[in-house]
């Protein structure tokens, strides 16, 4: 790091690290004069479930603290919690990482204002492939590259809390690919009356939502409950044409047997089509313009001619950017699963959570030709067979089709736990496994004169070669199975003033990759590799007063490589055939590896509760994609180390004359240690191409942000304003293309009006304005190495999503 750069990072953190040194006992002064500082009665606080690993439950009111974007903690570590409070009356058709905007380290941008279409999210210079995210306990990182879609989860009606972990997993965490830290997202029980509730969302764009919800009640001698809901969302995009549509499930149960023996289930459905939203490099937001999308316009086949070329990829002919018809984003997908807590003796408990993810579906743009002399016959290394695709009786020509990558995802897995209390010792022992099937292809099928696709889901239609079987521009097949066994010992000491926590996880993955022959790769080929490591994780919590409290964390992470390093993409080059037809591997890659540190400060009460967290990241094998000169081929590499430093500040005040209002505060600073060398070995040599990386910021993570939420509450009427400051960020490695810092503000307001006669009770109407400045605004679609060339390496083009504008829409709710 320059010393420049050095200085200025540590001028800022000091100027922050002293203001809360001042303000913090100033704070809590005052906190002191409003409240007992013996208790913090009315303010909500984290707790352990007792039935679902991994997550955690409310005591007290969300609503009475920070807005409802704070919960006091007594975690080991940095942790932070957005409650129903706050979600509740943000836009129905909202995204966790939308909800978790504001939280200290959180760097998140939507694809749009309804949330429909997802969007990206960094965590400490971390992206959520980094991470580990869980719904109700269960693993949602897709098996193969880790990726997470906040958009299909779960309606968030239907959510009590969503929590970040912004440094680690916790050792009970069921996760293989989480370097940085994780996020658990948890459903609400079924309420204990029988109710129905309906939601009906208008807003902007043709925006309408349908919200359905039946709770029985309790039933069963009062053991149990149970609800079942159903969401249906439609939205135009915000540029171009094309719509979202959604159709959502959920569906819960309790079953409390006894005290000491309760049963959890859950069934979370989603189907979606989406047309894509067009995001540009900077050269085509100058050529296009801001609300530049996808073409309107197809130009329909040429017309067969047999014994002439028909080149429909001759250029100009077809449109660009892609027909919008041509670009779209179906998916549907399944988390089932049930959680049990049972009683085996005194003070021990047997946790059992299977459960079941299921993803089908297919995104990308679908617009491309195929060549009709160009596909697979059977023979090793050959695309030289041939298939009249336009029917004129000749096989020279080139075709439009829809094709995109495909991914049918089949994983079942479970996770179980003892829990004993021995002394001050509570004692835990897991075991996690599961088994991923995960089928990757990329068919095509075909398009008519209006540029219709036979089928959105490329499930009918379809291109096949002469001997019937179908076309595939990648053919892949893999087993991921991943076990984990972990060990927990939380150590309560002086009356419970003190906790120390250790643990140590194991987590293991195999590999098991199968590449059929197809028309990008002509070769049939295995490959298996395993990956583990022992991680430990040990953290320290310390009361000082009965309101303060410190907080010491230090753990292992690790990321296992991704499934498509073992295979050749249109973007990257992984495996190699030698002359006998032998498939191989190009890099080996390596784990990715942390080591994060948390040393922190708490004071929390009824009235005020704040917390301030400083963190150290040393990240190792970096996995990234880079431009291989000896290949001339993009490839997967370990591209070396990474340090993030920083603080993180959150606070949230109690309710004062209707007033409420939390805020966060992260300054860090991110700086890559090596250089990025991109020969085949993936270290330096005579022929590799070596990229200035070293000493440049992380991209993706900018320096400052700050989180602001404002509530005043006035009877049934509240109104609430939150704003996010974002400082500048870099899209590069080589920190040759700047993203500029932005702000963005949100309003929301609402009125209970109450019960209508004997039929409708709790009527709500919901007012929701996102981008209040309509600010425009940009973010990468993903990181690049470099955008101008450096000794001989290729450029690599940054794609960013641009900010929706202002973005109105109106919600009433009743019960019946």
């Amino acid at each position: 790091m320059s010393q420049n750069k050095w200085l200025g990072f540590s001028k800022t953190a000091l100027a922050a690290a002293a203001a809360m040194a001042v303000v913090m006992p100033a704070m809590a002064q005052e906190a002191k004069k409003k409240a007992d500082q013996t208790e913090d009665d009315g303010a909500p606080r984290a707790k352990e479930d007792t039935v679902r690993l991994g997550t955690i439950v409310i005591t007290g009111e969300g609503g009475k603290l920070g807005t409802g974007q704070m919960l006091n903690e007594d975690a080991a570590k940095a942790r932070s919690t957005v409650t129903r409070a706050a979600t509740e009356k943000d836009r129905s058709t909202g995204n966790p990482y939308q909800a978790l905007a504001l939280l200290p380290g959180v760097n998140t941008f939507s694809y749009d204002a309804t949330g429909l279409y997802g969007g990206g999210l960094t965590v400490r210079g971390f992206n959520s492939d980094q991470m580990g995210f869980t719904i109700n306990g269960v693993p949602v990182n897709d098996s193969g590259n880790f990726a997470v879609y906040p958009q299909e989860y779960a309606d968030q009606e239907n959510l009590c809390t969503q929590s970040l972990n912004q440094g680690s997993p916790d050792s009970d965490s069921p996760a293989a690919g989480a370097t940085g830290g994780n996020v658990t997202i948890t459903s609400c029980d079924p309420e204990d009356k029988r109710r129905v509730r309906v939601t009906q969302t208008l807003g902007q764009l043709s925006l309408t939502r349908t919200f359905l919800r039946y709770d029985t009640g309790r039933f069963f001698n009062n053991s149990a409950k149970v609800f079942v809901s159903y969401s249906h969302t439609e939205a135009d995009k915000w540029k171009g044409e094309g719509q979202a549509k959604k159709d959502h499930v959920d569906a819960a149960f309790r079953w409390d047997i006894n005290d000491d023996n309760k049963v959890l289930g859950s069934v979370l459905y989603n189907r979606a089509i989406n047309s894509n939203i067009y995001n540009p490099s900077l050269a085509q937001l100058a050529q296009y313009g801001y609300y530049g999308d996808y073409s309107t316009k197809f130009p329909g086949h040429i017309t067969p001619v047999k014994g002439t070329a028909q080149n429909e990829g001759a250029t100009g002919y077809l449109p660009s950017p892609a027909f919008y018809k041509l670009s779209n984003n179906p998916f549907e997908n399944a988390i089932v699963s049930l959680s049990g807590s049972f009683k085996l003796a005194a003070d021990t408990y047997l946790k059992v959570q299977p459960y079941l993810w299921y993803g089908y579906g297919n995104g990308g743009t679908q617009q491309t030709t195929l060549k009709e002399n160009a596909f697979y016959a059977g023979a090793p290394g050959k695309v030289n067979g041939v298939q009249d695709l336009n029917g004129d009786g000749d096989t020279l020509d080139t075709i439009t089709v829809a094709r995109a990558s495909v991914t049918k995802t089949f994983r079942p897995g479970v996770t179980t736990e003892v829990n004993t209390q021995l002394g001050n010792h509570n004692l835990r022992l897991g075991f996690w496994f599961e088994r991923a099937r995960h089928g990757q292809t990329q068919p095509a099928v075909t398009v008519d004169n209006n540029g219709n696709p036979a089928s959105v889901w490329l499930d009918s239609g379809n291109i096949t070669r002469a001997d019937g079987s179908l076309y595939q521009g990648r053919d892949w097949y893999t087993v991921s199975t991943a076990y984990q066994a972990y060990v927990m010992d939380n150590w309560s000491f002086m009356d419970d003033r003190g906790m120390l926590t250790l643990g140590v996880r194991t987590p293991h993955v195999t590999r098991d990759f199968t590449g059929n022959a197809n028309e990008s790769f002509a070769y049939n080929y295995k490959l298996k590799r395993d990956y583990d490591d022992v991680l430990p994780q040990a953290g320290l919590r310390f009361n000082l007063t009965k309101s303060q409290q410190v907080f010491l964390n230090v753990s292992k992470n690790f990321r296992a490589p991704p499934n498509y390093a073992f295979a050749n993409s249109t973007s990257s080059i992984n495996v190699q055939a030698d002359a006998n037809g032998n498939v191989s591997l190009i890099t080996e890659l390596k784990p990715e590896t942390s080591i994060m540190t948390d040393l922190g400060y708490r004071y929390q009460s009824k009235d005020l509760s704040l917390s301030a967290t400083f963190f150290n990241s040393d990240f190792k094998n970096r996995q990234a994609t880079a431009f291989d000169p000896n290949t001339n081929f993009s490839a997967n590499i370990n591209a070396g180390r990474v340090n993030v430093r920083g603080l993180e500040f959150e606070a949230g005040t109690g309710v004062f004359k209707g007033f409420s209002a939390y805020g966060s505060l992260t300054v860090q600073h991110s700086e890559l240690k090596d250089n990025l060398v991109t020969g085949k070995s993936g270290t330096a040599s005579t022929t590799g191409a070596e990229l200035p990386t070293a000493g440049k910021t992380y991209v993706l993570t900018p320096h400052t942000m700050v989180g602001l939420s404002v509530q005043y509450e006035y009877g049934p009427f509240y109104g609430r304003l939150k704003v996010k400051r974002t400082g500048h960020q870099y899209a590069t490695m080589t920190n040759d293309e700047e993203v500029p810092a932005y702000t963005v503000g949100d309003f929301d307001a609402g009125y209970k009006i109450g019960d209508i006669g004997n039929w409708a009770s709790n009527v709500m109407i919901r007012l929701n304005v996102s981008n209040i400045g309509n600010t425009r605004y940009r973010n990468p679609s993903g990181s690049q190495t470099n955008a101008l060339p450096y000794n001989g390496s290729r450029t690599s083009t940054v794609f960013y999503y641009l900010g929706a504008p202002r973005f109105t829409s109106i919600g009433l709710s009743a019960d019946f």
